[in-house]
């Protein structure tokens, strides 16, 4: 069984999805919130396993948001799906930065909003094709912005890990890559993290493009 905190500030929408989830018979919603500082507060008191996050909210919005519930999470911390109801938001890099684990947009058809918030729970990432092109040519656009002696505490596998991870393919791919077990993999990715100080797969991405580990075409 999945959890899920519904975030959005317009009560119809944030009833429809919660309705909507509610019928699947291996998700559970594990409430609602109608603003950033209100997430994080439930994010906090209720541990659910994906948040499926508004990025355009009043006050504190869904980047920030985001960026507290990941950084004041105790682990295992919980993968947020970002909703949009523009594929070009000028959020979205900003949201990949925060540790957002994917992007939907909120017309999304049902099927690719269930099989999105278990893709996140698995630990993958989610980008629509538009989505996906918007952030390759942002890192198109922009050198290398961090250091790569932040990549020296790694290890070799642990930066191979990383390479694999930064183009975007997952674990079993990885695993089947360099002959080990998928647990393993976990086991390198999560490392590498905690030595980087990062709290998700997507970050993990941004550290492998900023260091130039990884370029677009890749």
């Amino acid at each position: 069984m999945t959890s899920v905190l519904v975030v959005d500030d317009q009560d119809l929408v944030r009833a429809g999805f919660a309705a909507l989830l509610g019928a699947v018979p291996d998700i559970e919603v594990a409430g609602e919130a109608r603003d950033g500082l209100e997430a994080v507060e439930k994010a906090a008191a209720l541990r659910p396993d994906v948040i499926l996050m508004d990025i355009r909210l009043p006050g504190l919005d869904g980047v920030k948001a985001t960026e507290r519930i990941l950084a004041e999470a105790v682990p295992p911390r919980p993968s947020v799906l970002m909703l949009t109801v523009f594929d070009l938001d000028e959020y979205v890099y900003t949201a990949l930065r925060a540790g957002a684990a994917g992007f939907l947009l909120k017309d999304s058809p049902t099927e690719t909003l269930v099989a999105g918030i278990h893709a996140v729970a698995r630990g993958d990432m989610l980008f629509g094709p538009t989505i996906t092109r918007r952030l390759v040519e942002a890192f198109t656009r922009t050198p290398p912005q961090l250091p790569t002696t932040r990549l020296s505490v790694l290890t070799e596998r642990e930066l191979e890990v990383l390479r694999f991870v930064g183009t975007g393919v997952p674990n079993g791919w990885i695993a089947a890559e360099l002959r080990v077990s998928e647990a393993t993999v976990k086991t390198h990715l999560n490392r590498l993290m905690t030595k980087l100080g990062i709290s998700s797969r997507a970050q993990a991405v941004v550290v492998a493009y900023e260091t130039g580990l990884v370029r677009p075409g890749a």
